[in-house]
């Protein structure tokens, strides 16, 4: 078996990473344009957008085992 993590299992990492990272960039711009609808809940729905960036960062940035 190779120590080495599989050239595949790479490339789909990074994939789920920019999927997830453009899921957080469209959801961050929706609950900022429609920040008067959301009142209460805008800061809510921010954090879980930077989230889902931050995640989406790591996951490009990470390096397969």
């Amino acid at each position: 078996m190779s120590e080495e993590g599989g050239f595949g299992i790479s490339v789909a990492e990074r994939f789920f990473g920019l999927i997830v990272l453009a899921i957080g960039l469209i959801s961050i711009y929706y609950t900022l344009t429609s920040a008067d609808t959301l009142l209460a809940f805008t800061g809510f729905f921010g954090f879980l957008s930077l989230i889902l960036i931050i995640l989406g960062i790591v996951l490009i940035t990470a390096k397969a085992e």
